[in-house]
């Protein structure tokens, strides 16, 4: 007879293993994600543990952790300055025998520091299973299971009597992007404070404010409008990048110069917040000549009375930036006011440059009568008798601005 194909014991035992991790990665890829992941970690996990080379079950581990956990996390928990803001914050704000709400929970760190202040217990949401689980870990590592309760919800979901037994004395969030609107912070801080939280509860922030300026940057439109590419002419795709989203990485590269202070927009009261859309029309002063390329958009929050985070020009941390970039670049000086509404629905904002309204110089016609009126003043005062000592002055400040108001509002 022929010899036997089948593979000796020992080359079957070497094999089993390999052949586990695929059927786990098998399982892995039918998986509904309707859990938020759970279930296809979990499998993925046990498939990596048995085979940890295993090619592909490291890349769909990889993909399945950047789908549901989002990057900015990581730069977040190491941004020391950040974190020891809210830290000093919740020591100031949350005292011995309160009931804590934390709204994202993340890692946790904002929950463990409300539990070293001296909370009686925190109760902190994470609407991602995945992160929430994570988060239970980490407290669990940190000794703090007894004083923290993860729940994993969304907070609008959240209820007094079931997921936490009384309204909450503190609200802690950090649910801000970098204009403060993108993580939807003032619906849901608008639902906490007035359903999961008593009616003389504090919070962290306290409020925050948007500001603009006007700033110049050839790094900035290089990095989002370059003009071309191996001799082609691209302007036609500019219209596509009215919106900078600027890394810390990019904004330290793209070297933006403020042409003037920055003008309050917004402020938004986070112990009392609404979801009411609000609009803003400002005028930007510039001090500084230059070519006006963006409205440099930023925040700065209040979390506790002196102790506040920014993402302002001269800003670090881990925030981006957001910066609305000008159809064509505008050549200011001092004294010029660069024109802009900006608007907001609760979750979003959009602003539109108007224009520049520059310093007016004695306008031609008006020199022309000053140097003529002087002039025949003169001719008259060795001829003849005397003439009103009236000069023909220029509009005054406040009648431009009233004009102009009228004619651009």
């Amino acid at each position: 007879m022929p010899g036997s194909h089948s593979p000796a014991p020992s080359q079957k035992h070497q094999n089993q293993p390999a052949q586990d991790a695929e059927s786990l990665l098998q399982s892995a890829k039918s998986e509904p994600l309707t859990d938020g992941g759970i279930r296809t970690s979990q499998l993925l996990s046990e498939a990596l543990r048995i085979d940890p080379g295993h090619h592909e079950a490291q890349i769909l581990q990889e993909r399945l952790h950047q789908t549901f956990v989002p990057r900015w996390h990581f730069p977040m928990l190491s941004d020391t300055a950040r974190n020891k803001a809210y830290a000093k914050a919740i020591a100031a704000k949350v005292k011995p025998g309160d009931v804590v709400l934390d709204i994202g929970c993340g890692a946790g760190l904002t929950a463990m520091l409300a539990a070293r202040a001296g909370a009686k217990h925190v109760y902190t949401c994470e609407q991602q299973p995945l992160i929430a689980q994570a988060a239970k870990q980490v407290i669990a590592d940190n000794g703090l299971s007894s004083r923290i309760t993860v729940i994993p919800k969304w907070s609008h979901d959240i209820v007094v009597g079931e997921d936490i037994p009384e309204q909450a004395d503190v609200v802690i969030s950090e649910i801000v992007d970098t204009v403060l609107l993108g993580e939807g912070a003032l619906a849901t801080l608008t639902h906490a404070m007035a359903a999961l939280a008593k009616p003389d509860a504090r919070a962290i922030p306290e409020r925050g404010t948007l500001m603009a300026q006007p700033v110049e940057s050839d790094g900035l439109l290089n990095l989002w409008r370059p003009h071309e590419a191996e001799g082609f002419d691209l302007s036609a795709f500019h219209n596509f990048a009215r919106v900078a989203q600027l890394t810390p990485n990019d904004f330290e590269a793209c070297s933006l110069r403020p042409l003037g202070p920055a003008t309050d927009l917004f402020e938004f009261d986070f112990t009392r917040p609404n979801i009411n859309p609000a609009r803003a029309a400002k005028d930007l002063a510039c001090s500084e000549t230059g070519r006006i390329h963006a409205v440099l958009v930023s925040f700065k929050m209040d979390l506790a009375p002196g102790v506040q985070v920014a993402n302002g020009l001269k800003s670090g941390g881990h925030w981006g930036r957001t910066a609305f970039l000008l159809d064509q670049p505008e050549t200011a000086k001092a004294g010029d006011r660069l024109s802009v509404t900006a608007q907001h629905d609760a979750s979003q904002l959009s602003l539109s440059v108007r224009e520049l309204l520059q310093t007016e110089e004695q306008s031609a016609a008006a020199l022309w009568m000053t140097q003529g009126w002087n002039g025949h003043r003169q001719l008259l005062a060795a001829s003849g008798p005397s003439v009103p000592q009236t000069p023909v002055y220029p509009p005054s400040e406040a009648a431009r601005t009233q004009s102009l108001g009228q004619a651009h509002y």
